[in-house]
């Protein structure tokens, strides 16, 4: 009778409660256990019943029942029961220990399959090409490029370093530790290359910011006639985002629609991130309103391109994603608040902290970095600090966020208590929080503090200082008046100074009326960036200072001759709620322009009546 028992009945009969108690007689319970392995997925749980209920042990089963089982009750998770079945077998062959080893590593597991397979060559049992590749996988998940080489050593040595399977697993381990030399050498000599390998090779090269190599061994798999499915179309447009190059682009969205993968969401996702890192924000925003399906990562990717590019339009987009049901996660509260950080919008931005905190995110370190930086941007360093206190576990950006919020607000003795407190607790510093800490040196005035920092760099944090970091250090010389010093500092440096360098003295040089090095310093710029209109305005400032009336006609000249013009300044601030922006110069006929200058009147007036004497010498003098 259990013979004809089929396996459309079988799981749902173990499925119930009441049928637990009844006990088959042992001929016929091994080959009802092995019907249930004919099933689907969604009725699996009735073998973990079945295995609990009935009073078996491996010695009832065959060896490929009970590997089967072992199978079925991995797949569910259940491994302390899988484990105790495979302890019981008295025989255990290479598929029984592949069957426990690839059950581990499936389920991420990685620990239990190494210490597994570790116990099977003590067993002197010779693993097989299936085991290879789910030990693999497991190296790659412990994150230990060691064992993964020392795992291939043993599959070279017992012949089994090839096939697709274990070639592949080879391929994924080598090119994400970025061990891209040993990847190419196991692509090279595979006889079957199949769309996997691939697409892990392509990968590989674009997670080692290689994306042209990548792109070209896509191009080459095009051309291989390999099969192309929606995640190396993915793939390689990631490629193609992470050189930034639009024109190849647009070729892979066209081969995207002949191929019609297109219409899978993670390929659209990509040209939305591709269009939006190739600065398209343009093309972006179509092809966003044009996307039929979007999830959470198409929001997000659209609103962190616009927070680069138009704060404003992602704080719209923000809006319109919670008019249509989507739950913004970590990353989008993240750009959102950056957004208002860009702006310095302090009351949209508390109303962002105030949605994270309801919606449980305000805990997530990415959200309390971007907090930091949008309160200090907004000149609120006291919530910024209130922030940075409530961190459990600060990461190297929680700490430079804090000091660059320190530094622009004018709070650099604070600056450095911070920079101190956080050598105090190890943690290393890099090149961006040494120029941070040094740069709030320099607004604050505190030079020797910021000249001590410097010296210690190579001697007690170990970072040798960058070409930006000597920059800082000219402008913390050049604020504090020793524009000598700054130059000497310049003509020493390890590498070829840059015009930001030159830019430094020459502002250095503007503020304290110093000529000839000025002069020296805007001909160095000339020379790197002939167009530069803001160097000519800015000699042309120094002369007027210096009254060498000739020097500064001639600058004036130049200036016209070029037929450039100054950049002009942008300022934003929030009033009642509203953003308004002005331009430096605009005396256009807005009631709001007009109020500006008429408040600016009345407080020159109020100067000068309490004998403060307004020096508007660089004002005559700048122009556009």
């Amino acid at each position: 009778m259990v013979r004809r028992i089929t396996s459309s009945l079988s799981f749902p009969l173990l499925g119930r409660r009441s049928f637990l108690p009844f006990r088959f007689p042992d001929p016929n319970r091994p080959h009802l256990v092995s019907v249930c392995f004919q099933e689907p997925t969604d009725h699996i749980e009735g073998a973990d019943c079945f295995y609990q209920a009935q009073p078996m042990t491996a010695l009832s089963l065959s060896p490929v029942t009970a590997t089967n089982l072992i199978k079925n009750l991995c797949r569910q998770s259940s491994f302390t029961l899988a484990r105790r079945l495979f302890d019981e077998m008295p025989h255990r062959d290479v598929v029984s220990w592949t069957a426990m080893i690839s059950g581990y590593a499936s389920n991420g597991c990685h620990e239990d399959a190494l210490a597994t397979f570790c116990l099977m060559i003590a067993s002197r049992v010779c693993p097989n090409r299936y085991t290879i590749s789910s030990v693999l996988t497991s190296c790659r998940g412990l994150q230990s490029c060691c064992a993964g080489v020392a795992v291939h050593g043993m599959a070279v040595r017992w012949g089994i370093d090839n096939g697709a399977y274990v070639e592949n697993a080879l391929l994924d381990l080598y090119a994400s530790f970025g061990c891209i030399g040993d990847a190419e050498a196991v692509f090279k000599n595979m006889t079957d290359r199949t769309v996997v390998s691939w697409t892990t090779m392509i990968a590989g090269y674009t997670r080692i910011s290689h994306g042209d190599t990548g792109l070209l061994l896509f191009k080459q798999m095009i051309q291989e006639c390999t099969e192309l499915n929606a995640f190396t179309c993915s793939i390689a447009i990631h490629a193609c985002s992470s050189i930034g190059c639009a024109t190849i682009g647009q070729q892979l969205h066209a081969l995207a629609l002949k191929t019609r993968h297109d219409s899978s969401l993670p390929v659209s996702n990509s040209l939305l991130n591709m269009y939006s890192r190739c600065m398209n924000i343009s093309e972006a925003k179509k092809f966003f309103h044009e996307m039929p399906r979007k999830d959470l990562i198409t929001w997000n990717a659209m609103i962190a391109s616009l927070e680069r590019s138009n704060s404003h339009e992602a704080l719209l987009l923000f809006l319109e994603m919670g008019s249509q049901n989507m739950q913004p996660t970590s990353f989008t509260f993240s750009s959102v608040v950056a957004a208002c950080a860009n702006m310095a919008i302090l009351n949209c931005g508390r109303q962002v902290h105030g949605a994270a905190i309801r919606r449980g995110h305000q805990r997530n370190l990415q959200v309390a970095n971007a907090l930091i930086d949008m309160y200090a941007k907004c000149g609120s360093i006291g919530n910024s600090r209130k922030v940075f206190d409530e961190i459990t576990e600060k990461d190297l950006v929680t700490w430079t966020s804090l000091v660059i919020g320190c530094g622009m607000n004018g709070y650099g003795a604070e600056a450095t208590e911070i920079f101190d407190e956080m050598i105090s607790s190890g943690v290393q510093p890099d090149q961006v929080l040494l120029m941070s800490v040094i740069s709030a040196c320099s607004h604050a005035g505190l030079v020797d503090q910021g000249l001590r920092y410097f010296s210690l760099m190579n001697i007690e944090y170990n970072v040798p200082p960058n070409r930006e970091i000597y920059g800082c250090v000219v402008d913390l010389l050049g604020r504090a008046g020793r524009i000598t010093e700054a130059y000497q500092l310049i003509e020493t440096m390890p590498f070829e100074p840059d015009e930001t360098i030159w830019g430094a003295l020459l502002g250095a040089c503007k503020m304290h009326k110093n000529v000839y090095l000025g002069r020296l310093a805007a001909q160095k710029i000339f020379d790197m960036r002939p167009n530069e209109s803001k160097t000519y305005v800015l000699l042309s400032n120094i002369y007027a200072a210096g009254r060498a009336w000739g020097d500064f006609a001639e600058m004036r000249k130049c200036l016209r001759e070029q037929g450039n013009k100054k950049e002009v300044g942008m300022s934003w601030i929030e009033v009642r709620d509203e953003v308004r922006g002005f331009a430096s110069g605009d005396r256009s006929s807005s009631p709001h322009i007009v109020l500006v200058y008429q408040t600016l009147e009345e407080l020159i007036q109020h100067m000068n009546q309490d004998g403060c004497e307004s020096d508007s010498h660089w004002v005559l003098h700048d122009f556009s």
